[in-house]
């Protein structure tokens, strides 16, 4: 009778173990895929555009809008991607997707 218990305990320690590796291995992708994505962004601009205000201020809306795949959009993050395409030329063409996993890297 024990061993069956210890068994089923075992699997399901196995499973929650690779749930939480997947689970790190998407995080790490969203991380990378930021800072890839947001090499576009860092020049001599990357300066103003970290201390504006607006952009500071997204910060949370940006990481609910990536981790809901951009079901979430919060008021601060449209204030941000407006900011960012009227300050930058290369941020007019990006998606709402690639410029909030710049404002997440910054």
């Amino acid at each position: 009778m024990r061993k069956p218990l210890i068994a089923a305990a075992l699997g399901m320690l196995v499973l929650a173990d690779m749930a939480q590796a997947h689970t790190l291995v998407a995080t790490s992708n969203i991380i990378v895929r930021a800072s890839g994505r947001s090499i576009d962004f860092t020049s001599d601009t990357t300066t103003s555009i970290r201390d504006s205000k607006v952009v500071r201020d997204a910060h949370d809306d940006a990481a609910s809008f990536v981790a809901s795949n951009g079901d979430i959009r919060g008021a601060q993050l449209e204030a941000a991607f407006k900011a960012l395409r009227t300050q930058l030329p290369e941020a007019r063409d990006a998606s709402d997707q690639v410029l909030a996993e710049a404002i997440l890297s910054l």
